[in-house]
């Protein structure tokens, strides 16, 4: 999916295909683009994006790892709950819309040569290019606009019924390219035409014979500009153009996509990864591990300049990543307990002795944007959640937005220790003989469960501080299609994971924190938390006529999500730590919403036969 300012327009009349008859005239927009709020930035004769090189050579193979994904695969359907997806199936997939990289929430006609809709935004209307095609050479028709919708609200990941596709009502075709989405009264409607728009088109012909809620390796037939020419589950994914792509001189492409094969080598360790790049086997690698960035890049490639390690700044909210408590298990349900759990991770400790000071810590779960609540509650704000103050804690009105414990720089910090004690007495719990029970005599037990032991180092003094405080506290690894099925089926007591969030969240945020997202399997909603004040606001925000209304109302549910601990939060850092073989070029201006490598740097086939000439690559 993809996230879509109001633009100029022109006064049209729609008629009705149907029966020959004209429907009563509505004043309606015929726009080149749309987004959520605002100007669009680039006219409808745009000739390329601002962010990008023109003239940018094409050829070469980008080499990388997957930044997160596991260490194997055995699915390329993107859509469904089954299998190990793939790193890289967006390159599969084109949209009746695309967005830019330097704006937060609009996109412009690609796969649709237009598109009109009403003020209201109840529906609109797209009119399918004549040379769009799949990568087999069939044309893209509405037909298949139909089918996707269809195949995905069936058969597609339960999110698309339950969240994505609820405010949509019938889909119509008006000729073999034109098709047309209607949505449901009282919905919404701000942002549903860029949800239809950024749908990623599937092939009716394709998925004729083949069973779509089926995870498998065939490679599947797609309207993106690149598919898939070799792989090897474990090893390595290519993904390579497509040589008569439909859309390869499209503005929105120009400058863009510039490399002729993507390739993802997989690892199953960490270390040997390393070593992999360190010897160039792969180009491009982001770091995630903050003690590896301070104390192993000086290598012999860095030090002859082979190799540049550099941080690019990331002007995006940053990646919500916490422990997350399983609030559908019983040892989580009581507050006080939550509560406590944050007094057993010592950021202070961590951050000087793992991390080297690089990090930030945590509270909100809009980090790096104005959506963070700050302080007390402000009176927009109240207003806003005042007719459920009944039903929520007192704190969300009475005390500042909630911020972690600051500790001493000392793995074990007495003072915060105590605190957790008290609060975990305050819960219920009993310790008898160094172990917290239940009145029922029940441990109290936390595992914690990953497909790698890449956070093993962080969390080891995290379960001893929990032993400490008398909890039966565990990490155990297990394989990817175990953590698969455990995460789709929520069977875990915790889980480390991070989400990106959006400059210009909508109504989707319902996956993470509503309440419709607590049984959906495979859901995001990983702590099991709903609450009828948090379902009112999505919808607001949802609603928003401003950014400023969209603002307000997200600052009010981080607010209330803080003050219920469904989380530990973790760390941040606002921009991203980038090691690469100096075999490319790149524009003088990065993206503000994308780290840029696959999207705008090209392959410098002569710096690269620099160093294959110095010895530095084979």
């Amino acid at each position: 999916m993809q996230r879509y300012s109001k633009i100029t327009t022109n006064i049209i009349f729609i008629f009705l295909l149907a029966l020959g008859s004209v429907a009563n005239a509505e004043e309606t927009l015929k726009t080149h683009g749309i987004s959520a709020y605002g100007d669009l930035k680039y006219p409808a004769n745009y000739k390329h994006f601002e962010y990008v090189n023109p003239n940018a050579p094409q050829g070469g193979t980008l080499r990388l790892r997957p930044s997160r994904g596991g260490s194997t695969f055995d699915s390329f359907n993107n859509y469904i709950l089954k299998g190990a997806r793939v790193t890289g199936l967006g390159l599969l997939s084109s949209s009746l819309l695309t967005s830019s990289a330097d704006e937060p929430d609009s996109s412009y006609l690609y796969m649709a040569e237009s598109m009109e809709y009403p003020k209201d935004r109840s529906w609109v209307i797209f009119k399918i290019r004549e040379d769009a095609t799949f990568s087999d050479g069939e044309p893209i028709t509405a037909y298949d606009v139909e089918f996707t919708r269809n195949i995905l609200e069936e058969k597609g990941h339960p999110f698309y019924k339950n969240v994505f596709f609820k405010d949509f009502d019938k889909i119509e075709i008006l000729n073999d390219k034109t098709v047309k989405f209607n949505f449901k009264k009282g919905a919404n409607m701000r942002d549903l035409p860029q949800y239809a728009g950024g749908l990623a088109i599937l092939p009716k012909h394709y998925w004729k014979d083949r069973d779509f809620g089926k995870s498998g390796t065939d490679i599947p037939v797609g309207s993106g500009g690149y598919t898939i020419t070799d792989f090897e589950p474990g090893l390595f994914v290519k993904y390579c153009k497509i040589e008569n792509y439909w859309a390869k001189n499209h503005p929105a492409n120009i400058g863009t996509g510039n490399f002729d094969c993507i390739r993802y080598e997989y690892f199953k360790d960490g270390d040997v990864s390393f070593e992999a790049f360190k010897s160039g086997a792969y180009l491009v690698r982001e770091e995630n591990v903050s003690k590896k960035w301070k104390t192993q890049y000086d290598f012999p490639a860095i030090q002859k300049g082979w190799v540049k390690a550099e941080e690019l700044p990331d002007g995006s909210p940053q990646s919500n990543q916490g422990i997350w408590l399983n609030l559908r298990k019983k040892q989580f349900k009581n507050i006080k307990t939550r509560e406590a759990l944050q007094h057993l991770f010592n950021f202070e400790w961590t951050n000087k002795t793992v991390f080297y000071d690089s990090y930030t810590r945590s509270d909100s779960f809009w980090e790096n944007s104005q959506m963070q609540a700050e302080g007390m509650i402000t009176t927009d704000e109240l207003n806003l959640i005042q007719p459920y103050r009944d039903q929520l804690l007192s704190t969300v009105f009475e005390d500042p937005a909630y911020i972690p414990p600051v500790m001493k720089q000392n793995k074990f910090d007495r003072k915060a220790l105590r605190t957790a004690s008290k609060l975990l007495e305050e819960a219920g719990w009993v310790l008898e003989n160094g172990i917290l029970k239940d009145k029922q005599g029940e441990t109290f037990s936390i595992e914690f469960i990953d497909d790698n032991d890449d956070f093993l180092h962080i969390l080891t003094p995290i379960i001893d501080t929990m032993k400490r405080a008398g909890i039966d506290a565990k990490f155990i690894q297990i394989d990817r299609a175990q953590m698969i099925e455990r995460m789709k089926n929520y069977d875990f007591d915790v889980l480390v994971a991070g989400y990106g969030t959006s400059s210009s969240p909508g109504e989707e945020i319902a996956q993470l924190y509503g309440s419709v997202g607590i049984e959906q399997l495979g859901g995001a909603n990983l702590s099991g938390f709903g609450h009828p004040a948090v379902d009112d606001l999505i919808k607001k925000v949802g609603g928003a006529k401003t950014r400023d209304e969209m603002h307000i109302a997200v600052r009010a549910i981080d607010r209330i999500l803080r003050a219920y601990h469904i989380r530990i939060p973790n760390w941040h850092l606002a921009a991203d730590r980038l090691a690469y073989w100096d075999v490319f070029g790149r524009p003088k201006i990065k993206p503000k919403y994308d780290l840029g490598v696959m999207s705008t740097w090209w392959f410098d086939q002569n710096k690269y036969d620099s160093l294959i000439a110095n010895g530095a690559l084979k």
